[in-house]
């Protein structure tokens, strides 16, 4: 039998399987499960931000701004809660003790992935190297624009640099082993070749480090001896700048059969501030020496650190003006006319034993103390000083092997050889971190 149907009715579609149903309604379960979480994050989230503004703003109340940010300079994460960890800068300065993790742990840290420096335990083989240091304040006129009342600088930003007049260490022992870290990496490096004692760890991927912070990172295997010479000057250095070019490079300058001459360029830095005062950053244009040592590093015969002074600014001197780093920045540069430290002689035994192996009086009868002799050394091969602070200056700045000439000779010289002359204005010098 046909049934007939009238000409306004469509025929019915066939309803949906019944799984295609349930998943449909699964796919709308999920999509509001999903907003209903997003919408409960926002909210927490919401509510996290506003609980943070109030205990902000508590704190403001309770602290004023200077405690505030005397707070938040100790408070490194940001949870507005000061941890043992975050404290002990505190506790260190008002307990006059020193840090846990101290330079002799530090020393047995590795130095590279292959090699461990190791301290001999016996003593009465040790030597000695007595290093003394030297000091003259920077000369404030010399300052281009942050005399007082200039610029609104205040006395304050200023005050670590006022009162740094002196080294914190006039005199300090080392143990001759201690400098094995300026050892070349290789027997067969060639006169000039240039090899990291600290290589840089920043490029354009990581940028710069903060400028907000006051106390160093303990030190680690090759950092180890540089922040204690360091040290000497004032109690904070940074061995490594907040920017680039970052680290310490070295290079022979003569061998001969048991003893090696490295010259060494270093950049570092000092934070001159404490708490409650903001950061004030003090970044000599570089460190610079040399030191002649055995090839096994026991014995020390000559070492010398110091910051040119030949040139008429030497000093980079950054300070913020707030609690952030987003805070202002003010920037000067200025003179220091001398920052050397340099050794008082060779590194001599801290025990001294006669022919037979028993220990004798360090002094003779008069009181004296006895002069040890030791022996001419015979180069085989040199290198002058100025050949290697250029290689040390290529390695730092690559551009530098483009040579860079006054204004006057290089018109000259592109007159005589008919060729353009491209000019670079200068606040300082071109390779040197104070410019």
């Amino acid at each position: 039998m046909v049934r007939a149907c009238s000409p306004g009715a469509q025929p019915r579609a066939p309803p949906d399987p019944p799984g295609r149903a349930t998943r449909w309604s699964l796919v709308l379960l999920g999509a509001l499960l999903a907003a209903i979480v997003a919408a409960a994050a926002r909210g927490y989230a919401n509510y996290r931000e506003a609980q943070a503004a109030a205990l902000r703003e508590a704190a403001l109340k309770s602290l004023g701004t200077e405690g505030l940010y005397l707070f938040s300079s100790l408070d490194l994460d940001k949870d507005l809660s000061i941890s043992p960890e975050e404290f002990k800068p505190i506790a260190e300065k008002f307990t006059g003790l020193m840090p846990v993790t101290d330079f002799e742990e530090e020393e047995k840290s590795p130095l590279d992935s292959s090699e461990t420096l190791y301290i001999d335990e016996n003593l009465s083989t040790e030597e000695k190297l007595s290093i003394v240091a030297r000091f003259q304040p920077l000369l404030l006129e010399t300052m281009t624009k942050s005399k007082d009342g200039f610029l609104g600088v205040s006395h304050l930003a200023l005050s670590g640099l006022r009162e740094w007049r002196t080294p914190a260490s006039q005199l300090m022992e080392f143990s001759a082993r201690q400098f094995k870290p300026f050892l070349p990496p290789r027997s067969n490096m060639e006169l000039g070749e240039p090899w990291w004692i600290i290589p840089s760890e920043l490029s354009i991927f990581t940028g710069y480090l903060s400028n907000n912070r006051f106390y160093p990172p303990p030190p680690k295997g090759k950092e180890v001896i540089i922040h204690r010479l360091l040290s000497m000057f004032h109690p904070r250095p940074f061995v490594k700048t907040r920017f680039g070019p970052q680290g310490a490079v070295a290079c022979l300058t003569a061998v001969s059969d048991a003893y090696y001459t490295v010259a060494f360029r270093i950049h570092a830095e000092f934070q001159l501030n404490e708490p409650p005062h903001f950061p004030f950053w003090f970044s000599p244009g570089q460190f610079t020496g040399h030191i002649i040592l055995t090839k096994d590093a026991t014995h020390v015969r000559d070492f010398k650190l110091f910051v040119p002074n030949h040139r008429s600014l030497n000093v980079d001197m950054e300070w913020l003006y707030g609690a952030n780093e987003k805070s202002n920045m003010e920037v000067d540069i200025g003179y220091l006319p001398q920052m050397e430290l340099e050794s008082q002689g060779p590194s001599v035994p801290s025990v001294i034993q006669d022919e037979n192996g028993n220990v004798i009086d360090s002094r003779l009868p008069s009181g004296e103390p006895i002069q040890f002799m030791f022996e001419d050394i015979v180069w085989q091969r040199e290198l002058s000083w100025e050949k290697a602070t250029q290689q040390l200056e290529v390695a730092m700045y690559p551009f530098k092997k483009v040579t860079y000439l006054p204004f006057t000779e290089a018109f000259d010289r592109a007159k005589a050889e008919n060729k353009l002359v491209h000019s670079i204005l200068l606040w300082g010098a071109l390779d040197d971190q104070s410019c």
